[in-house]
């Protein structure tokens, strides 16, 4: 739904057009994960189950978010699991599975974004403590989530850094991803 998603893209390219770049990045993301042989359910929220059936069709499994902010919603995601974000245009094939594997043998593995969030978060057991009172959308998501780690003990994999597409400026990098 225009408005709902990408919202710091609005004020350059519109409503409708953040939008159309949020439906691409999904479906990339979608590609990807399929791709990478992984298992994946795309966690929802913002519109009915039966609209994003519509999109994305019967194969992909769906699961409400449910309330709260992004910490709440993702602490309800049971372990063993990878979190990913949708909005990165770079992810690849290789960094699922370089996550996928690290979870072998290793109880978290962190992709760290450019702006100094994650793209991706894989536990093998639950993790609450990385999402309760977290200050989510600042440059200090992954310095904190690293600091909350090392107070437990927990020595994670961390993978190639990644940028994601949140602002304006962003979308000099991904040209092809334009409205």
């Amino acid at each position: 739904m225009p408005g709902a998603a990408k919202t710091r893209l609005i004020p350059a390219i519109g409503a409708a057009g953040a939008a159309l770049i949020h439906r691409r990045l999904v479906e990339r993301t979608l590609a990807t994960v399929a791709d990478s042989g992984l298992p994946c359910e795309l966690r929802f929220t913002g519109a009915a189950r039966s609209d994003f059936a519509a999109w994305l069709g019967d194969s992909v499994m769906l699961a409400d978010q449910g309330d709260g902010d992004l910490g709440a919603r993702m602490a309800r995601v049971p372990a063993p699991a990878i979190l990913l974000g949708a909005d990165v245009p770079g992810l690849e094939v290789r960094h699922l599975r370089a996550a996928a594997e690290a979870l072998v043998d290793r109880d978290v593995v962190v992709g760290p974004a450019e702006d100094g969030g994650y793209y991706l978060l894989g536990f093998r057991q639950p993790t609450p403590f990385l999402f309760d009172a977290m200050i989510w959308g600042t440059d200090r998501v992954v310095a904190e989530t690293m600091r909350r780690l090392a107070a437990r003990g927990i020595d994670p994999v961390t993978l190639e850094t990644l940028a994601d597409l949140d602002t304006p400026d962003d979308l000099a990098r991904w040209p092809d991803l334009m409205p």
